[in-house]
């Protein structure tokens, strides 16, 4: 059950995913592997709209380890986060940006409950908070879950 504390609700992501990113030496990786990794693991979202700050600290921690930046020695960041993730062909390197891919995966949520209306979860979501309308009509309704307050 989240909560009105969404941030500790979230910390446990937030850990596991500072862990990994602690454990990659990243001195032992080319800029290749170290993009493969940042891709693969470290921009693996939820259903669940994150909170923007737990988002600015993955990527903190994200662009921290692509520069080769441990706690006790910093390096400098000759480019920003914006950059890196601007498209290859615009000169970045095709990294997401963690809270508008965020978004965009709870948005594809709702596409799904409006292409596939024979799913599970388009099943119980309509039986739960929109019996008598469509989806594009559903309002928040009473006690909503925290997954349909980040779907709608």
């Amino acid at each position: 059950m989240v909560g009105r504390k969404k941030i500790s609700f979230f910390n446990d992501i937030k850990l596991r995913v500072l862990s990994k990113i602690s454990s990659w030496t990243s001195k032992l990786f080319s800029s290749g592997g170290k993009e493969v990794l940042i891709k693969a693991v470290a921009q693996a979202m939820s259903v669940f709209k994150l909170p923007l700050g737990l988002c600015e600290d993955i990527q903190q921690a994200i662009a921290s380890f692509w520069w080769g930046s441990k706690k006790e020695q910093r390096h400098i960041h000759w480019a920003r986060w914006e950059k890196l993730c601007s498209a290859k062909g615009k000169g970045g390197l095709g990294f997401k940006d963690l809270s508008s891919f965020n978004q965009a995966l709870v948005a594809k949520q709702s596409w799904r409950n409006i292409q596939f209306l024979s799913s599970l979860l388009a099943k119980v979501l309509k039986a739960r908070y929109y019996k008598h309308t469509d989806f594009l009509n559903a309002k928040l309704g009473y006690q909503p879950s925290f997954i349909w307050r980040s779907i709608l």
